[in-house]
């Protein structure tokens, strides 16, 4: 037993960040693409650390009730959903308000600068 993986690294990399982190990606991508709060994701990733903690027990022998190890997936999952939701927000703002906003790299946004007139 590790501080960040209870059973052995490849079976949390499997079910932590491959399973529940590309279920993650796709909640944050959906949250901003619907246009919802940020805050959405907290309880979405919630639940996602449950259904890892569920998948830990049933298929690799983990314990099902430990709150260390649900808040390291827990903190794990929302990285990931921030990011998705991120950068999803920042290709949002840059492409549906392309004339006031442009990308300024992957997780953000800038606003255009003032075009000048040549007389």
């Amino acid at each position: 037993m590790g501080l960040i993986w209870e059973v052995n690294l490849p079976t949390f990399l499997l079910v932590t960040v491959v399973l529940a982190g590309g279920a993650s990606y796709m909640a944050g991508r959906s949250a901003a693409l619907t246009w919802r709060p940020a805050t959405m994701i907290i309880p979405y990733s919630a639940a996602l650390a449950c259904a890892a903690r569920f998948i830990h027990m049933a298929l690799f022998g983990g314990t099902l009730l430990t709150l260390h190890y649900w808040l390291v997936d827990f903190v794990v999952i929302l990285i990931i959903s921030l990011l998705a939701f991120r950068a999803t927000r920042a290709g949002q703002m840059a492409r549906q308000y392309s004339w006031l906003y442009e990308r300024a790299g992957p997780f953000s946004w800038r606003q255009k600068a003032a075009e000048t007139t040549v007389n």
